[in-house]
């Protein structure tokens, strides 16, 4: 009997298994707009639409309860579904929550879990409208899906980037991959010998964008109000170099960007040097910074000239032209995605 063939998952990676799930799904109702593939499935029938996106967090996969505070996480879990929710230009709404726990969290944890969930939900003036509990044998697992509202004018895909678009970037970026090395070296010092406390005063920036980020509805609330609608957009939770890449796969296009006009704290750069790692590599490949990366017609220049948290990192070209890194010297590195692999 031949043997059953098996395809590890690593083999695929994460976009591939996604592209392999999606590929006979099909939509019977009109009001499914827009299914897998961006930041948020997008519902909804006339001018009004909602979008709704799930993000799942594992203990051991997404974060460390040794250096995580409970409070941190919960509020991250909510974060990070509202940053996808902003990448669609979108104004969150609702969340529902859904949690496993195994039998070593206490009550005491649990409230204090729920009290970082609450207090997002209260910075983005969202409602906690439901969810689910269950008992989990692999620690502590969180699910959490948020909801939004968009009018059809405003809504913003990864699709539409166009040849000279401007590409956009908000904050900095690399910080949160900085942060967590810093949260690892300490956690490794400190099981090597007890005695010792972590080091954590002088990186008080990097670790902050790790354990507890903050989605940019600022800048979504800023679009609204002056009238712009990017014309492609995500947000950086696996790299940047990644998501240059969601948006040139959706949108058919290349992408040139500027090593001198990547954000990059000076903490970020400093702490990168200290661990001897190339600060651009971070800034290219490091996720979980929950900064938007947009696109906007040259039109639109003028609106965002004088933002002083919004960086003009490059420009969309044809698709033929590749994806490329114009250096401080002025040569040409093609991009390669390395951000977060999940398998």
């Amino acid at each position: 009997m031949d043997k059953e063939k098996r395809t590890e998952i690593s083999n695929l990676g994460e976009f591939g298994l996604i592209d392999m799930i999606s590929e006979d799904i099909k939509t019977n109702h009109s009001s499914s707009i827009k299914g897998i593939g961006d930041d948020a499935a997008v519902i909804g029938e006339g001018d009004d639409l909602r979008v709704v996106t799930t993000d799942l967090l594992l203990e051991g996969v997404h974060f460390d309860l040794s250096f995580t505070p409970l409070k941190h996480l919960g509020f991250k879990a909510v974060a990070v579904n509202v940053s996808d929710v902003a990448a669609m230009n979108a104004i969150p709404t609702q969340v529902t929550v859904g949690i496993g726990l195994s039998s070593r969290f206490s009550v005491e944890a649990v409230k204090e879990l729920y009290e970082g969930i609450k207090l997002a939900a209260t910075h983005y003036n969202v409602d906690i409208v439901g969810g689910d509990t269950t008992s989990s044998r692999a620690g502590l697992v969180i699910s959490i899906t948020a909801i939004g509202e968009v009018k059809k004018s405003a809504i913003s895909y990864r699709s539409g980037a166009k040849v000279n678009d401007i590409i956009c970037a908000t904050g900095d970026l690399g910080a949160a991959f900085i942060g967590l090395q810093i949260l690892e070296r300490e956690k490794q010092v400190f099981l090597s010998n007890p005695n010792m406390q972590p080091d954590l005063e002088k990186y008080p920036y990097i670790t902050g964008r790790q354990l507890k980020p903050d989605a940019r509805m600022d800048i979504i609330h800023e679009f609204k109000e002056m009238g712009l609608v990017p014309t492609s957009m995500i947000d950086v939770s696996d790299g940047l170099a990644s998501e240059l890449f969601h948006i040139c796969k959706a949108s058919d296009v290349g992408v040139a960007i500027y090593e001198d006009k990547l954000p990059i704290d000076k903490q970020t750069f400093d702490t990168a040097v200290e661990l001897n790692l190339d600060p651009i590599t971070c800034v290219l490949n490091g996720g979980e910074d929950y900064e938007l990366l947009f696109t906007i017609n040259q039109d639109d220049f003028k609106k965002l000239e004088k933002h002083p948290d919004i960086h003009f990192i490059g420009h969309v070209t044809e698709k033929d032209s590749g994806k490329y890194l114009v250096t401080k010297s002025g040569t040409a590195v093609e991009l390669k995605a390395q951000g977060w692999v999940h398998f």
